[in-house]
């Protein structure tokens, strides 16, 4: 029986659930880098003197680096390991938010925000993979979707603290906070995070039999005799994107950006115009902004309903579930705005599903490419689904303007995000490239 066999069969250990745990620190830091600078555009804005549309560019720079931080970085990850690569990536996070405090000029914070986002792009497409790989079969949608609720935590957190730091110490400290907690969770990493066991498996240099089996013990496992002989093995042909689109590889990798896709365009247009369009449709601005809350807070909750019951169901059909579920709520919570208390109830209804879809892509995507296509995979899926992000703010604002009710917005979201149920109807396990990875 292979090692992976054993660890997908297998009860986590202690170190298995302490690999996942650091997963979730970084995420949790994502949220409040990402969030940072929402949190501070007021300040900024005064400070800089710029205009709305500014605030906006400067918003963007961080969704822009952080896709192209996923699609550029995550191949390398193949070739060179997910450890160095989410090293790397936590670095650049870090100079990019120290820098940020230090910014003169709108143009000099738009280029560290840029920074920021292309190691958090690393960041995400590292750690969504790691924290699979070294996750059981039973256990593994809980892992990832408690990683995926660490986001909303962060968000959470930094809001409360920034409204602290903003007020006593200036927009800089949100910065420097953001900086220093992501340093010292470089840290941590550099000194507990191991390398994937599949990746060292499948370069198989003189030095990786050993690394795999300290690795082994550390979980609870019995070492390795051998690893993976077979001809495809090794790194030099690893993390090639054309690799993606190799026989049944196309129709799965088009069939997951889809959903990507879809999926985060209604998550990011929940998240960034629910309040606004609430008060056009009526709802005060305290209300407004506390639905928007309750997004947040059902989003929290939501990523790990749908973990625990992805650990005795298929991760793919949980998904058709949700999905499907996502686009009818949205109908309905915009409907029920007059009602305060049942919109209250849909809109956490709402975040949790919306969000239960993301932690079920992050948990789908690494199981349908091979170890050394893996990071790749994951990393060219969030890169395209953050272009559903960025596009869907932008997209709501154009056809607001030119005469959409907030109805029509919700309506026509949903049917966008029922395109991504279409797509995992059709999605099915794509074949792993030759053997498995590591052998007895």
């Amino acid at each position: 029986m292979d090692l992976r066999a054993r660890i997908d069969a297998a009860p986590m250990s202690p170190y298995q659930w302490l690999i996942v745990a650091l997963c979730v620190v970084l995420n949790i830091l994502d949220g409040f880098d990402v969030m940072a600078l929402a949190f501070t555009a007021k300040s900024i804005s005064a400070d800089f003197g710029l205009s709305g549309s500014a605030i906006g560019a400067l918003l963007s720079a961080g969704l822009i680096g952080m896709a192209v931080g996923a699609l550029t970085l995550a191949p390398i990850a193949d070739r060179l390991g997910r450890r160095p690569l989410i090293l790397v990536s936590v670095a650049l996070a870090t100079a990019g938010m120290a820098l940020s405090a230090t910014a003169g000029s709108a143009w000099q914070l738009g280029t560290w925000r840029v920074l920021t986002g292309l190691g958090i792009g690393g960041i995400l497409a590292c750690t969504t993979v790691i924290a699979s790989e070294y996750s059981s079969a039973r256990w593994r949608g809980l892992a990832i979707s408690l990683y995926t609720a660490g986001y909303g935590i962060g968000a959470t957190l930094g809001g409360l603290s920034a409204v602290y730091l903003r007020t006593e110490h200036g927009w800089r400290a949100v910065f420097v906070v953001g900086a220093v907690l992501t340093g010292a969770a470089l840290l941590l990493l550099t000194l507990l995070l191991p390398e994937s066991i599949e990746f060292l498996a499948t370069r198989r240099r003189a030095t990786d039999l050993a690394a795999v089996n300290r690795i082994a013990r550390r979980i609870g496992q019995e070492p390795v005799s051998s690893l993976e002989t077979a001809s495809h093995a090794g790194t030099d042909r690893a993390g090639r994107i054309a690799d993606l689109f190799s026989g049944d590889g196309t129709r799965s990798t088009l069939l997951l950006w889809t959903a990507f896709f879809t999926t985060m365009f209604g998550f990011y247009f929940v998240n960034s115009w629910t309040p606004a369009l609430l008060e056009t449709a009526g709802l005060t601005t305290d209300q407004s902004a506390t639905a928007g809350m309750m997004l947040t807070l059902g989003g929290t909750v939501g990523a790990v309903v749908f973990g625990m019951a992805a650990t005795s169901r298929s991760t793919r059909r949980l998904l058709i579930v949700f999905t499907t579920l996502s686009a009818l709520f949205m109908a309905l919570f915009i409907v029920a705005t007059p009602v305060l208390g049942v919109a209250y109830v849909l809109g956490i209804v709402i975040g949790g599903l919306v969000n239960g879809c993301i932690a079920g892509l992050y948990t789908l995507a690494p199981s349908l490419y091979g170890p050394r296509l893996r990071t790749t995979g994951v990393g060219w899926a969030i890169g395209i689904g953050r272009a559903g992000a960025i596009l869907a703010p932008t997209a709501a604002g154009v056809l607001l303007d030119s005469g959409w009710t907030p109805a029509q917005l919700y309506f026509a979201v949903g049917g966008v995000v029922l395109l991504a149920t279409l797509a995992l109807v059709f999605l099915r396990r794509a074949p792993v490239p030759g053997p498995a990875a590591v052998v007895g």
